[in-house]
C-alpha cells in the first residue's frame, strides 16, 4: 500500500484516520499502530500506508490510548541462539549474527506466540519494536529470556537481577562424587571464592535442578566439575517470581499484568 511515487489521489492512513475522528495526526498513529484500525476490512498497522478513496476505513469502537501500554515478552530460547545483556532487540537486530551464532530475539514474532497466552493480549508489530534485553543465557543454554518496552521492567531487571533467584534444570553426565551433593550446596568455590549457600537436588536421575542468585557464566558448570560431573545441558525455567511455565522451544508469551519479578 505504499510507494516512492504515490498517486496523488491515495493519501496516507494516519491522515484518513485524522480526518475521520477530527483528531490529531499522532492519535491517528497510535490508534493504528494499536491495531484498531481496518481498510477494506483488514487491521493495518502501518501509519504510513496508502489508501485509495474508494477503500472503506474503519476505526474499531473500543480504540483506546490507554490500550498501548509497552509489553514484556517471555521466551523459551533454544541452545544456540544468543541472547546477551542489554543488547537491542529492535527491527534492525532481526536476522543478525555475532560470532556465528543467530540473535534469540529472531524468534519473536506473531507466528511464534503461544496459542494458549492467557494473558488476553493482542498481538501488534509494535510489541516487537524497542525491546531490552537484561536476562543474558549462555548460547549453548536454553530456558527463559525476557524482552521488555516496559521501563519499569527493565530497571527492574537491570537494577536487581544480581538479588533474583534463577531456577535452573541442568542435565549432567558421570559419576557424581560421595558428599557431592552436599558440597554443591554448600562448600565450592568460583573464581577463588567461596559460594553461597545454594539449593542444590535431584530432579532425575541425570537432572539437578539449581535455585540460586547472582549466578555467573561459567559457574555452574565448573561446580559440576568440582564433584565428578559434566555438563550436559543447562535450562533456565525462573526468573525471580516468573516461571517459563508451558511455553514450548522457540515460542513465547506475554508477562501477565499480575506478574512481578
Amino acid at each position: 500500500m505504499t510507494d516512492q511515487h504515490p498517486d496523488p489521489t491515495h493519501i496516507r492512513l494516519a491522515k484518513r484516520v485524522a480526518e475521520q475522528l477530527n483528531c490529531s495526526r499522532s492519535t491517528a498513529e497510535q490508534f493504528i499502530e494499536g491495531g484498531f484500525v481496518s481498510v477494506d476490512g483488514r487491521v493495518e498497522e502501518a501509519p504510513g500506508a496508502r489508501v485509495r478513496p474508494d477503500q472503506m476505513v474503519t476505526v474499531a469502537q473500543d480504540a483506546s490510548l490507554l490500550a498501548l501500554t509497552p509489553v514484556t515478552l517471555l521466551l523459551h530460547k533454544p541452545a544456540g541462539f544468543e541472547a546477551g545483556l542489554g543488547l537491542p532487540a529492535g527491527p534492525a537486530a532481526h536476522g543478525s549474527r555475532s560470532q556465528g551464532a543467530p540473535q534469540a530475539v529472531s524468534l519473536l514474532g506473531a507466528a511464534s506466540h503461544l496459542a494458549e497466552d492467557a494473558s488476553g493480549i493482542r498481538v501488534l508489530q509494535r510489541h516487537f519494536k524497542q525491546l531490552e534485553c537484561y536476562t543474558p543465557l549462555p548460547t549453548e543454554a536454553s530456558g527463559l529470556v525476557v524482552y521488555t518496552q516496559d521501563k519499569r521492567v527493565a530497571r527492574k531487571l537491570a537494577e536487581d537481577i544480581e538479588a533474583l533467584e534463577q531456577e535452573c534444570i541442568v542435565e549432567v553426565a558421570g559419576e557424581i562424587a560421595t558428599g557431592g551433593l552436599q558440597r554443591l550446596c554448600h562448600g565450592l568455590s568460583f573464581n577463588g571464592r567461596p559460594l553461597p549457600p545454594i539449593k542444590v537436588s535431584w530432579q532425575s536421575e541425570h537432572k539437578l535442578r539449581f535455585a540460586l542468585k547472582g549466578i555467573r557464566p561459567g559457574q555452574v558448570p565448573s561446580m559440576c566439575e568440582a564433584v565428578g560431573l559434566s555438563v550436559v545441558g543447562l535450562k533456565r525455567i525462573r526468573i525471580g517470581r516468573v516461571p517459563l511455565a508451558k511455553v514450548p522451544e522457540g515460542q513465547w508469551r506475554y508477562l501477565q499484568p499480575w506478574e512481578r519479578f
